[in-house]
């Protein structure tokens, strides 16, 4: 998808945030299955699903970019590299993912402890789970926002003349 005016970005964002916000329900809902590791577990497979679809709506998997004319392309990996990504433009791994949920590590570890509490720590549990999965999804989000707003900018500008 190309996005021609800040209008459509905004409108990507918003269906982006939707769409993180169901994953993040989900999460939280797994939560309450009192099995170990299982909710851990769903929580990668939500995120390798979820990170790549964001980039897709925003025009940024490496596929999509392959498409772009040379001098855009080059422009927003240039943006992509100075912002230190390591989902945007790339293919998003298992590893990738893992390192992102140990980022907001503390909050998963409480969130094992939690849930075997009966009710009030499964509650608590599932809304770590689930705000776990807004944070990195809505950091995801403004990441892509912010690239794709840089390229649109770059393309409103006039081609250089050779006067």
């Amino acid at each position: 998808m190309l996005i021609r005016s800040i209008e459509e970005l905004d409108a990507v964002r918003a269906r982006c945030k939707t769409m993180t916000r169901k994953r993040a329900l989900t999460s939280g809902g797994l939560t309450l299955i009192p099995v170990p590791g299982v909710d851990i577990a769903a929580d990668v497979g939500l995120l390798l699903e979820l990170l790549p679809a964001i980039s897709r709506e925003f025009g940024l998997t490496q596929e999509q970019m392959r498409h772009l004319d040379p001098q855009l392309k080059s422009f927003l990996y240039g943006v992509i590299k100075t912002t230190g990504s390591r989902v945007v433009g790339q293919l998003v791994s298992k590893q990738v993912v893992v390192s992102l949920l140990q980022k907001v590590g503390v909050r998963l570890t409480a969130k094992q402890t939690l849930k075997f509490i009966p009710f009030a720590g499964q509650a608590a549990a599932a809304a770590l789970s689930g705000s776990a999965m807004l944070l990195l999804g809505y950091a995801h989000i403004q990441e892509c926002y912010s690239i794709a707003q840089q390229g649109l900018e770059y393309k409103a500008l006039p081609a250089p003349t050779n006067d």
